[in-house]
This record gives structure tokens, sequence and C-alpha cells, in this order.
């Protein structure tokens, strides 16, 4: 018997055997360290020590503008009212008619015993606090005044709200408020006097929670202050120096003060303008004496000198001895901080002088410049024989030139309303003059049946435009053709696209004389960011109070100054004093019904501007053509076009209508949109024809024509129906306007064929410098009422 074998079993024949992990081709980083065992390739090292290095640099980045965020916060929290910087401003608005300011500004005078208390001449009201370590300035500009509210606002760093207990916001604040909300709002602190008169119980409670109420509608993260004690003062002065500062953006991209005293010299009686010596405290970016400011609502000026003046209102007062030393050196020589230099001083030439023989254009003759300055000055009809920007082209094709009125900025509402005027026996077209005869025959009898505070005149014109409105509403852009002038002659500036989006149009072509006197930039957009981004920290330093001669300021402005008015002064950037066409973005306030019509004269308010134009309006869109619009549409977003000084955005628009009781009524808000003089706004006119005769695809179209040579005249251009229809006109059929068209469908008898033809629009030079102030906002209140009127008239 064979022997027993032993067996043996290999160790670790039956230890599991786990899968390793599918990597893929690549070796893993475990792998690549053992095969490595230490050794490190160079590329590698390099490439795997910039990624981190690229991240702790980004890291770094952020730490370094995070800590410089944080350090610029806190250093003008510092210097905010201290010696270092010009006192806290701080603007007191009444939002109900009859507040008592006097009691508000003595709580607040009133509130820390060891407070300097001085006011000036110009109705600044200057507190010193050592206790705070800060400086409050108050300003309560005039009552009811739209203007001197919303100058002062626009140079404060904070608004003080005062609220009536009772009432409230009434009418004038709530409009008020609307205005400055569009121009831009510094910080605010709303406050009211009352509340404890009126004990601890219910009625001081519901009082508050109305206020309250009233307050949410306009500041939703704003709470309402008592302002009826001493320690309420004190609580409201400490809101007020520690409360965080509200940036306005083209106010701190500008230098600008508020003046604090003002002298006027003139060389000799008779001179027409003299040098006004401005004090007071520089803001916002630092003043080159070789720049230019402007003034608000006198224009731009240039400088000829800057003083350094001693704070007159120091947070820490001197003692005698101090005061005597001071005195002393205050009767010494003027420091005199900078002088303007001729070499590099801006130049105030804001129209360019146009080359008689650059460019394709035709000039006109110095005689015919004379005669349309003229006539733009007294705003009279004056007679043309070429319509500006004709080419020579085009004029040869006018045959009654002198036939043809022209109304300053209304040309082509005239042109249009050719077809109604009437018709004298020597076979000449009646101008301006028999329109407003109509009007006033019309009237003549019904103004005995109305109260003497409305205006008929006013009202008819008014109802006219409502009409006129609605008419376009109805029938967009239609026009009627007229039978006694051929087509081809009255629409000898309009022309027929293939498509209005994509069809060409050259934006140099036919330009009228006016674009030969403005600026226009190669890429507007990059020079703002330049301009913005590299400002000139040459000059006098912000927060010095100094003194500032400017040069040839016109007599009429101390005629018309009185004390207590605020006289801002903003300096102007790069360029800002230059014309050229500027794009607002408007909208319509909801409160302001009545129609406005394109080219009817608004006054604008641009950032720190004020001036008055009539505006081109056209569609806003994305297009290389924008469509003219004759009316403001209401609930839309619309773009106004008009010639002005430059400025850089964002900057706040407002626009203002001038009602016939002199009154400023806000009518838009929005935004300067661009500088763009190539933007390319055209008016579309519509010609409508009714089918005689329908053959299926073919009609016989007449009323669209009344000759047989306007037919063959518009003859290439396309034809459409409202129902969606696309043809051309075939021949014409006889001599009395009827047409044979083809179309690339069956057309119905209900059905009307339109042609449409357009013409670039340019905006007029009405620009105006010179605004006016309105009469105060509650003496017209009454008139103002009497608006709706014109609609009671159409709604009968």
């Amino acid at each position: 018997m064979a022997a027993d074998v032993q067996q043996q079993h290999r160790p670790g024949a039956l230890k599991q055997q786990n899968k390793s992990h599918k990597h893929g081709k690549h070796k893993s980083k475990g792998q690549l360290d053992k095969d490595t065992k230490g050794r490190v390739d160079i590329k590698t090292a390099t490439k795997k020590y910039k990624a981190i290095q690229r991240k702790q640099d980004r890291k770094h980045h952020a730490d370094q503008v995070r800590r410089q965020k944080r350090e610029e916060v806190l250093n003008q929290k510092r210097s905010k009212g201290g010696n270092l910087s010009p006192p806290h401003f701080v603007v007191v608005l009444l939002l109900h008619e009859g507040l008592d300011v006097s009691n508000v500004l003595g709580v607040l005078k009133s509130c820390d015993e060891s407070a300097t208390v001085t006011q000036n001449e110009q109705g600044v009201l200057h507190v010193s606090i050592p206790r705070f370590k800060q400086r409050v300035s108050f300003y309560v500009p005039e009552f009811t005044n739209l203007y001197a509210v919303m100058d002062s606002v626009k140079v404060a760093d904070s608004l003080l709200c005062v609220l009536s207990s009772e009432g409230g916001i009434d009418e004038y604040g709530e409009r008020v408020l609307r205005c400055l909300f569009a121009q831009g709002l510094p910080a605010v602190t709303c406050v009211t006097q009352g509340l404890k008169k009126m004990g601890g119980g219910k009625k001081q409670s519901e009082a508050r929670k109305f206020l309250q109420k009233k307050i949410e509608k306009w500041f939703h993260q704003e709470k309402l202050y008592s302002l009826d004690s001493e320690q309420d003062g004190l609580l409201v002065m400490r809101n007020l120096t520690n409360q965080k500062i509200k940036p306005v953006h083209y106010r701190d991209n500008r230098p600008h003060l508020i003046a604090e005293e003002i002298q006027f010299e003139l060389e000799n009686e008779e001179a027409p303008s003299g040098t006004l010596k401005v004090a007071g405290f520089l803001r916002g970016r630092n003043l080159s004496v070789n720049g230019l400011v402007h003034i608000l609502g006198w224009g731009d000026f240039q400088m000829t000198q800057i003083d350094a003046r001693n704070d007159p209102y120091p947070l820490f007062p001197k003692s005698d001895k101090h005061k005597e030393n001071a005195m002393e050196e205050d009767s010494g020589e003027v420091r005199v901080l900078e002088k303007a230099d001729a070499s590099r001083q801006e130049s105030l030439q804001s129209e360019n002088i146009p080359g008689e023989m650059e460019g394709e254009q035709t000039w006109p003759t110095e005689e015919e410049m004379e005669e349309a300055e003229a006539a733009r000055r007294a705003k009279t009809k004056v007679v043309k024989r070429v319509p500006k920007g004709t080419s020579d082209y085009q004029a040869a094709w006018i045959v009654d030139s002198e036939e043809e009125t022209e109304d300053d900025g209304s040309e082509d509402e005239e042109m249009e309303e050719e077809d109604m005027m009437a018709v004298d026996a020597s076979g000449s077209e009646s101008g301006e003059e028999v329109e407003y005869d109509t009007l006033t025959v019309t009237e003549a009898g019904d103004v005995a049946n109305y109260d003497q505070t409305i205006d008929m005149e006013e009202e008819e014109r008014m109802l006219e435009k409502i009409k006129e409105e609605r008419s376009h509403v109805m029938f967009p852009d239609e026009i009627d053709t007229p039978r006694e002038k051929d087509a081809k002659d009255r629409f000898q500036r309009y022309r027929g696209l293939k498509s209005f989006r994509t069809s060409p149009w050259d934006p140099k072509e036919n330009l009228p004389s006016d674009y030969a006197r403005i600026f226009q930039f190669k890429d507007f957009r990059r020079t703002k960011k330049r301009i913005l981004k590299d400002l000139d920290d040459e000059g006098v330093m912000s927060g010095w109070y100094i003194q500032i001669h400017i040069a040839n300021v016109p007599k009429d402005f101390m005629m018309s100054y009185k004390p207590g008015m605020p006289v801002v002064m903003f300096g102007l950037l790069p360029h800002e004093h230059k014309m050229s066409v500027l794009n607002f973005l408007l909208k319509r306030v909801p409160e302001y019904r009545p129609p406005i019509k394109s080219k009817d004269r608004l006054v604008f308010h641009v950032g720190f501007r004020r001036y008055s134009a009539c505006p081109v309006f056209s569609q806003h869109t994305n297009a290389n053509k924008h469509k003219f619009e004759r009316f403001f549409a209401h609930d839309m977003v619309t773009m106004a076009t008009i010639f002005a000084p430059i400025s850089f955005p964002p900057c706040p628009v407002l626009a203002f209508k001038e009602q016939h009781d002199g009154q400023h009524e806000l009518v838009a808000t929005g935004s300067l949109h661009s500088v763009n003089p190539d933007r390319i706004v055209t008016k579309r006119i519509v010609l409508s024809g009714h089918p005689f005769k329908i053959n299926k695809r073919s009609a016989v179209v007449r009323y669209m024509f009344f000759n047989r040579d306007d037919i063959e005249w518009f003859k290439p251009v396309e034809l459409r129906t409202k129902w969606g229809r696309r043809g051309h006109i075939k021949e014409p059929l006889g001599t009395h306007g009827h047409m044979k068209c083809v179309f690339d469908g069956h057309l119905k008898s209900q059905d009307t064929v339109l042609m449409n033809l357009y013409k670039r629009m340019f905006p007029k030079w009405t620009y105006n410098p010179t605004v006016l102030n309105p009469p105060p906002m509650l003496e017209s209140s009454q008139s103002m009422a009497t608006e709706p009127s014109a609609y009671q008239l159409f709604d009968d």
C-alpha cells in the first residue's frame, strides 16, 4: 500500500484579492510618488507652483481691495465734519405747509451747551459740536421755490425732512420729493414736532403709526425721529453726523461749492460784466484754476485766481489771545493758491467753426446764416428757398420754393398740414397766419361764457393737441395726399425702404449745417471711461475754505440775486462745455396727462445743468434706425434728442413743461443715454389707397395719388395692406390717379392699401441756457387744476 502523500498548501493561496482601482491609462498620484521616490520633475513643479501662486495672488488682491475700501470708509467717517474736511451740509426740507422751521432750528442749536452757532448772510447756519468732534451746516431753502430746493440738494450731504404731526406730507411735499428722487437723493433723516404734546396715550401712538406709513411710502428703511426737546435734538444731531453718506455720482466726480460769501466787482459802471468772488468750502474733487466752472442757471465761466481763506467756522473756537493773533494774520497779504495760466487754461469755445470747403455739404452763405439766426431769435416766420440740409440734387426738384414757410423747430409739421391750409385767389398757399386767424375767430364768441380765470386760447390749443394725438393712435403716421400739389414735390425728401430694419442708411448723408458746429467722439464710452478714471488730482484740495475769482460774469447776475438764494458752482470735466447731440432716455410721469408733441419746448435738468430745448422723440430700440414719434408716448420709454453741452453718464435727467401761468410741471424722468450725432431718427408717413376693382391678386387702387406722374414716380416703392398683403404698382390707369397693383395673395374689398415713406429727422438748434425761475408752487395750484377742462371739452 502506497504511503500517504503529505499535501501542503501555498501560503496566501486562499487570501482574498481585491480589484485594483481603475484609474485609466494614466498612473495614480500614489503610484507616481512610488515611481519617482521623491524626485520632482522641474516642469511639473513649476506648473503646479504657478497655479498655487495665481490662487494666492487672487486671494491677496481681494484682501487688499477689501482693506482699502474699509480704510476709505473709516477715513471718511473720521474726517466728516472735522477740521480737515468741510462741515456736514444738511438741507432742511419742509414737506407740509404751515410748519415753523425756526422751532426746528432752535431745538438743534440748543441741543448741546458747548456748541458754537454762527449764521452768515447767505442763510447757512453753522453749528460746531466739540462733543461729537463734528461740524454741521444747516440750510433752509425758500418754501415753495422748487429750483432753490433742487439746487441746494445737489450739494447736500444729508436731507432733513420735516413732517407735520397732523398731516404728514401734503401735495406740495410729494411733488418736491418726486423731483428729488429723480434728481438723486443724499442720506435722509425724517423728523416731526408736536408728538409729545399729544400725551403718551393712544392718540400719540396712532399719530406715530400714521407718520411712519407716510415715511415708508417714500423711504423704506428710514424711521421717524421726534424733535420736541433738547435730548431729541441731540439724538437727531448724532444721527446726522454718524449716518452713512449716500453717493451721488454726478456730484462726487466733480468739484462743487455752495457760496458762503459773494462779492461782485465792475471795472466801470457801464461794463456789461464783472468779476464774481465766491467763497465757500470746496467739496468733491480737487479744483484747478485752469479749468472751467458752471454756475447753476448762468452758464460756464473761466477762473482767474483761487485764494486761501482762514476757516471762519472752526471746530474748536480760539481764545481771545488767539483771536487777536488770527486778526493780525488776516490783516496781512492774501494767500494766493493758484493763478490762471493763459497757455493751459480751458477755452470757452463751445461750438466748432466749420470749414466752408470741407466735406460734401453745401453750406449757406453768410447772409442766409444771419437771416436764419435773426429769425430764430425773434421767433418769427421766415421764408426759405431751400429746406435746411437739402442736397443739390434734391434742390433741383423744388419748383415753388418761395411759397414754403418754415417755423422754428416745426418744419415737418407744417409740410404735413399744407393740405388743410387755405388757398387764396392767386393760387398761393396761406401760411401760419391763416390757421391762427381761424382759431381766434372760433373762440371770439365764446370767451364771455367762461370764467375769467380760464385761458380759452390755451384750452383750445390743448384740445387740438388731444384730437391730433388720438387720431395718431387710431391711424398711426397716415396722412392725406395733397390734391393742390404734386406728391413727388410734396414728399421729395422721403424715400422708400425695402426693409426698415436691414436697409442701409448712411448716417453722414445730407447733414444740416448745424452738425458742422458740434463735436463728436470717436468712441464716447471709451472717452468717458478714460476721463472718469484719470481724474486730475492737481489743483486746490477738497475740504479747504477758498475764494474763487470768476471772470466775465454778467451784471444781470447781481441784479437778479437775492440774499438767501443758493449760489451753487460746479467744476467741469474735460469736453463738458462743448456742444454735441445728446440722447436722453425718458419715461413720462403718470401724473401728467396732457399730450406732449415732438419739438415742444421743454426745460431739462441734466445733472447740475439746467436749460431748455425742443427735443425730437424716437423709439428706443437696438436697431441702427429708430422710428420718429410725433408724441411723447405714455407707459413706455422714449428717446429724446437735442443739441446741448456734453455730459458724461451716469447723469439723471428731469424734463419740465412750462404751463401758461409760468409754472414748471414735471413731465418725465430718466437718464443720459449717449452723446451720438450718428443716431438715425427716421420719420415715417403712410399714404393710403382703397381698392376699386379686385381681380384675385390684382386690383385697381384709387385715392392714393391724383395724377399719372405721381404714380410713375412712386412706382418702385413696395406696397402693403393692413391685412398683411404685399405688392407693387404695375401701371397707371388714366390720368386721375387710378393704378393697377399686383399683390402676393387675394385682396379683400375691405382691406386698405398702404405705402410707407421715410426721411431722416434732425433736432433743431433750440438750445437756450437761460431758464427763468418759476413762480412759487402754491400760488398757481388753483390755476393748474383747470387743465383737465380741455379733456372735458373733448369728451362732450
